[in-house]
């Protein structure tokens, strides 16, 4: 039920066509009654800073979630963001505080962590390939810099964007092993797909799946499908894997905290999701 009392939360990205957070959030809003409601707000790149000032000029925007290819601009369109997103060069979450001002935070990187830990995986001093250094891919690297991990590589087709990473990761955290330059997955012991690479049929595999361990976990971002060809074939050489919705629920408790809205765990969001495909 929509009416004049309910707060809106944009999710603002282009294309709009792979979006899952309103599947996951509106049935939680339903049922906790919470009168608010994420909206799909497709805007490309050239429309997107003039947008992001102006959706916040509504009197009752609650928030915004952040999504591709918006994530890095978003950055420096804010009066104040936190130290996660300064590591991470990037933003997934606004809103607007009581003086009117712009604050940002990041959250992709802390659900995609926390979902791995619950799976079992062991972060201190693991051994981490990150293929992707745009929004999601700094904000992943960020969040296990911050879990304890040994050493990270970090590839991207954009060499720039993976050595900046890896720049303002050694700034932060002078202890870990960072490195940038190569996609082989041979040898670690946790490697994450943080690139767009299976959004589309006929997509590319990020790396050569041939060289994965089977001890290896493999995480993914892609949420076009549960079971990317990049999982499926993860799966196949023996690797336990983690898909992408799991990164949306684990961190959508964090996001709720943030725009002060009733928190719930991750179970009873996927319980209650009606995500499709």
């Amino acid at each position: 039920m929509i009416n004049g009392h309910t707060e809106l939360i944009a999710h603002i990205g282009y294309p709009t066509h792979t979006f899952k957070s309103p599947m996951i959030y509106n049935p939680y809003f339903e049922h906790a009654g919470v009168n608010a409601v994420v909206v799909p707000m497709g805007c490309r790149s050239a429309d997107y800073p003039a947008f992001l000032k102006s959706v916040f000029t509504l009197t009752n925007i609650r928030g915004a979630l952040i999504t591709m290819p918006h994530k890095v601009v978003t950055v420096g369109l804010l009066d104040e963001v936190t130290p996660n997103v300064t590591v991470a060069g990037a933003c997934n979450a606004v809103k607007r505080l009581e003086d009117g001002r712009l604050l940002g935070d990041m959250f992709d990187g802390a659900g995609f962590v926390r979902g791995v830990v619950r799976k079992g995986l062991a972060l201190a001093g693991a051994r981490v390939l990150v293929v992707g250094s745009g929004g999601v891919g700094c904000a992943i690297a960020a969040s296990l810099a911050g879990a304890g991990i040994g050493a990270i590589t970090l590839f991207d087709v954009n060499t720039a964007s993976a050595e900046a990473l890896g720049q303002r990761l050694k700034a932060a955290y002078p202890a870990i092993d960072v490195t940038t330059g190569h996609n082989d997955p041979a040898g670690f012991d946790l490697v994450v797909n943080a690139t767009p690479m299976g959004m589309k049929e006929g997509d590319p595999l990020p790396l050569d799946v041939s060289r994965l361990d089977a001890r290896t976990f493999v995480g993914e971002v892609v949420m076009k499908t549960e079971m990317t060809a990049f999982l499926t074939a993860a799966q196949a050489r023996g690797c336990r894997v983690q898909v992408g919705t799991d990164m949306l629920f684990e961190q959508i408790p964090a996001y709720l905290e943030f725009f002060g809205l009733p928190t719930a765990s991750a179970d009873l969001l996927r319980s209650l999701a009606r995500l499709s495909y």
